[in-house]
């Protein structure tokens, strides 16, 4: 547990740092767009909340090392080939001027350098025709650079509100973690659970608050350790089914799939273009919509964080079939195909107005906890 514990006070406590000397870099590190079609908060907020988490894990790795822990390097490997994709992203959250494509660009010099380092690559799929691809080191090397980039970019994609991207990411990782222990790698159920600590650190801060968000730095460091994490598993367990890191992965990599989708053949419009109707967007106008207009900041910020608990449901949903199907592919393709018609169905009812009976009870529930508040 000393390994959980050192990266969480470690991220909590730079993060607490980062918030209150805000005032300093603000300028630079804080979102001031407030109008944009994926903006949803009340105030400019610092989004460099990617620092706390890098320096938690990086910390902790050197805690190891110091300890002469057997399992210090793999960590540290990890980090020294997430430098580029951590750097661009950070860079775009101070300059808003790395555009997407160079950032993964970056994410995947990073995804290369781990391939070339660590031998992280996708060998097998399970999938026919696609193992003959993988079968071979280019094909490998390009398919896994494919994989890890797209994950680095779904886990940007649904940074839209408090808690979100984090707490999915978090339970993404102790489902990695929890197989891992289980097939008997320690090494990587280790830096699964110190990742967890360090992003739940900066958690403190980020929800319900939003004193601080995940930025680019943050998302795409964190999907770079995730996909990483997957890969690794793979390549060093063949026991575990290659569509199980897909299953734990596939609430963020459907929404970017779908997304590029709706975006290229519905909207015609570039699949790049940033826009308001993702499903998180959609379930905060349409099942929080009640709270639209309203101007004071903290009610705002309070009916921001209301929207994320009904992504960690989706998300969850996806992990508990995992957890169950591990090492067997035909069951993780049958609840992979269940997740996508679920998720489309779900997409189109919000759209259409008719949101499931569920979601509206737990709205009702928040708005009674709103009015008894007040």
């Amino acid at each position: 547990m000393l390994y959980v514990f050192v990266p969480f006070f470690v991220a909590m406590l730079v993060t607490l740092v980062v918030v209150h000397s805000s005032r300093s870099h603000g300028h630079l590190s804080a979102d001031h767009d407030l109008s944009g079609p994926q903006k949803f908060h009340a105030r400019p907020v610092p989004r460099i909340g990617g620092v706390g988490i890098f320096v938690g894990v990086l910390v902790c790795a050197g805690l190891l090392l110091w300890r002469h822990h057997p399992h210090a390097q793999i960590g540290l490997m990890l980090l020294a080939c997430s430098v580029p994709a951590f750097a661009a992203g950070l860079i775009e959250d101070f300059t808003k001027r790395v555009s997407p494509g160079k950032r993964l660009l970056a994410t995947a010099v990073s995804a290369l350098l781990a391939a070339w380092w660590m031998g992280a690559l996708i060998t097998r799929t399970d999938i026919p025709g696609m193992d003959w691809v993988v079968g071979t080191t280019l094909g490998a090397t390009l398919i896994t650079v494919f994989v890890v980039s797209g994950v680095a970019n779904s886990i940007n994609i649904i940074d839209g509100f408090n808690g979100l991207s984090s707490m999915c990411v978090c339970l993404m990782l102790l489902a990695m973690a929890y197989v891992a222990f289980v097939v008997g790698d320690t090494a990587l159920a280790l830096w699964a659970l110190i990742a967890v600590g360090a992003v739940l650190g900066f958690f403190v801060w980020n929800f319900p608050g939003g004193m601080i968000f995940l930025g680019d730095g943050g998302a795409y460091f964190l999907g770079f350790f995730l996909g990483e994490i997957g890969v690794l598993l793979l390549s060093r367990n063949p026991e575990v089914s290659p569509l199980f890191p897909l299953m734990v992965c596939i609430y963020p990599v459907f929404e970017t799939m779908f997304s590029i989708y709706r975006r290229r053949y519905i909207r015609s419009a570039p699949p790049g273009e940033p826009d308001g109707i993702h499903l998180h967007s959609l379930i905060y106008r349409r099942l929080m919509r009640w709270a639209i207009g309203a101007q004071d900041a903290r009610l705002l910020t309070r009916r921001n964080s209301m929207t994320a608990p009904y992504l960690w449901t989706l998300c969850g949903s996806s992990l508990l079939p995992a957890l169950l199907f591990w090492d067997s592919t035909p069951w993780l393709a049958a609840c992979l195909l269940v997740f996508g018609v679920t998720y489309v169905r779900l997409y189109w009812r919000i759209v259409r107005f008719r949101t499931p009976q569920w979601m509206v009870f737990r709205q009702r529930a928040e708005q009674q906890r709103e009015h008894q508040h007040h």
